[in-house]
């Protein structure tokens, strides 16, 4: 495992025949009888890279290159507008749930409320905190490198993030406030009269998300090319962990899809300043002509979708290969089908750019359009199944350990199937049509895009907590913590699937005088009480955190006896630089747990062949 075998490579030309080592790249050679070494992997191709080293605090801990410190910033930039989110989803559900009693919201907040929790929890909570945090975290030390290969351009893209959050935020304090056009900003609406936030509002959000893409194109490049290029040696990439192939496919997907939301964002904004008509159709006002004229609001739409349904998998795709990374740790047994999940991951990524227009079967397009998205819908969920299938055989006759990071990635797999069903349901015109306005969407959205990914997360914190702090959370209180979200998260958005199919509208200040409404109010009033108890149940993880980091348990190198390189570090936590003198040499998957023969229940990726050359472990 050492370097020692970077001398070997003139060993090649000693033998005639191809000697297929346990887990390592093939040796040819030219027949001098010399035994072949089973351990051999090729020496490094390029030099290791020249690590900037900080001299001050702030360069240490505010202006950093340290991806660990980078994706840290991120989690915690995130996690502040998740909180955001949060509040603004308790106002709402306050006038939902208990019309007039919080006498300062009117319909115009409502509205507003209803924008900037949309974008805010799908662009800056989760697609920052998976590919931003996690990414930034894990990438280095799942593929055995010191850093990103570009840490200036890193920190840049972080800073970037940020000052797209103060601009978002901002618009929470000019006249006028935020805008209230609703989270998909469709125009005209959006930039004319009458719409809250019709001024500096919608500009201030259209800069923001400017600004986001800007910086995530900085990151983006980033971890693509730390991922293809400064892998250690023996990384090959079917040895990758599939939290790395996530993260990795879902990057591809926002440096494609993103660009949409960018010209788009900019036309509207020309649109709003300029009086450009890129969205803008022939208006009339009190019968008097508006100045727009000959643009499209479907070609807004079309935009907007083309990166929005791709953005339902920039969020899930890392979380697919996060928990299938927990489930495998914590079932002790190796992932069923890992070439069968890759390529789903990958089929599931391309397939994404061919759907978007099941979010506009209510625009009038052509039934044959209509149609054609329609099959694409369900065709996605070909390759989405194969995971859940995987996942439950990865778990079939396990070893599992029903901690809580188990209990956070079973709550997943029971949610994300839940909305996937209803995703089923709003993916054929006939059914989409009456329920598209309804909460029936609102609840499927908010099982696939907000309950399933949070298990995740939550699943993914209390794993890594001690590799990040070097501490333990506690688990009783994760216990807790898992079983209210969990419960409450189902109280929450089971009932909505009713309103819908009752006809409750989305979108609404107040529910109109209609008979349907006799059996929804009551619900609402449940619904409302649920999302408080959930809500505040979040402060047992705070507090778990806050306990732990004074009187915690100090966790172990390797707590969870895991086999992928974040947990063979030279310190826990790790330092800047992350494997010591020398990188890790990869000889195997990360996933060999209870190998026939073996000492232990794990090996770890760098377990040399000749070390288990007596067990039945497989090739990789």
């Amino acid at each position: 495992m050492s370097d020692e075998h970077e001398n070997k490579s003139g060993y090649q030309a000693q033998s005639s025949e191809t000697i297929h080592a346990q887990s390592s790249e093939a040796i040819t050679g030219s027949g001098s009888g010399i035994a072949p070494d089973m351990d051999y992997v090729r020496p490094a191709e390029l030099p290791e890279q020249d690590l900037y080293h900080p001299h001050s605090f702030i360069e240490k801990w505010v202006f950093c290159q340290d991806a660990k410190v980078i994706g840290v910033q991120y989690f915690l930039t995130a996690v502040f507008t998740g909180i955001v989110g949060l509040i603004l989803s308790w106002l709402m559900r306050l006038q939902l749930g208990f019309p007039g009693l919080a006498g300062f919201i009117t319909a115009e907040h409502y509205y507003q409320f209803v924008t900037m929790h949309g974008m805010i929890m799908v662009v800056y909570f989760l697609t920052a905190l998976f590919l931003g945090g996690f990414g930034n975290y894990l990438i280095p030390l799942m593929v055995g490198a010191r850093d990103m290969v570009f840490p200036y351009v890193n920190m840049l893209s972080f800073w970037m993030f940020f000052v797209a959050v103060v601009v978002l935020m901002a618009s929470f304090f000019v006249p006028g406030g935020p805008t209230g056009a609703g989270w998909t900003l469709y125009p005209p609406q959006t930039i004319l009269e009458g719409t809250p936030g019709h001024g500096w509002g919608i500009l201030l959000m259209l800069i923001s998300l400017s600004l986001f893409v800007i910086g995530f194109t900085m990151g983006g490049l980033n971890y693509m090319i730390t991922i293809l290029q400064a892998r250690t040696r023996g990384m090959t990439l079917m040895r990758m962990p599939l939290t790395v192939w996530g993260i990795f496919t879902a990057t591809v997907l926002a440096m494609l899809a993103f660009p949409a939301l960018l010209v788009s964002s900019i036309m509207m904004t020309l649109d709003k300043l300029l009086g450009t008509s890129f969205f803008m159709p022939t208006i009339l006002k009190a019968g008097e002509v508006l100045e727009y004229g000959g643009g499209s609001p479907i070609l807004f739409q079309h935009l907007f979708w083309f990166f929005g349904h791709p953005e339902v998998y920039i969020v899930a795709l890392p979380a697919f290969g996060i928990v299938s990374d927990l489930i495998s740790v914590h079932a002790r047994k190796n992932i069923f089908g890992y070439r069968m999940m890759v390529w789903a991951i990958v089929g599931i990524g391309a397939l994404s750019f061919f759907v978007w227009a099941h979010h506009m079967y209510v625009s009038g397009m052509n039934p044959w359009f209509g149609f054609f998205f329609a099959s694409t819908t369900l065709i996605i969920a070909v390759p989405t199944a194969m995971k859940v299938y995987n996942w439950i055989l990865t778990l079939w006759r396990g070893n599992i350990r029903i901690n809580t990071v188990m209990l956070w990635c079973l709550g997943f797999i029971v949610t994300f199937v839940n909305g996937g069903i209803t995703g089923i349901f709003l993916g054929n015109v006939s059914v989409d049509v009456p329920l598209s306005d309804t909460y029936f969407v609102v609840a499927h959205f908010h099982m696939v895009m907000g309950i399933a990914p949070l298990m995740v997360i939550m699943g993914a914190i209390y794993h890594w907590f001690p590799l990040v702090a070097g501490k333990m959370l506690n688990e009783k209180l994760g216990k807790w913590h898992f079983w209210i979200t969990f419960l409450g998260a189902y109280s929450i958005y089971f009932p909505m699937h009713y309103l819908g199919f009752i006809g409750v509208p989305r979108r609404y200040y107040e529910m109109y005088d209609s008979p349907y409404m006799t059996s929804g109010v009551g619900l609402n009033e449940f619904i409302s009480t649920a999302a408080f108890i959930v809500g505040a149940a979040q402060l047992f993880l705070v507090f778990n955190i806050i306990k732990t980091m004074k009187t915690g348990k100090k966790a172990e190198q390797n707590p969870w006896k895991a086999n992928s390189l974040e947990w063979y570090t030279s310190t826990v936590p790790p330092e800047h630089g992350n494997f010591g003198d020398r990188l890790p040499v990869v000889h195997r998957w990360p996933y060999d747990y209870n190998v026939p023969g073996a000492e232990q229940d794990y090996l770890p990726q760098t377990a040399a062949p000749s070390e288990v050359a007596h067990t039945e472990v497989e090739k990789t």
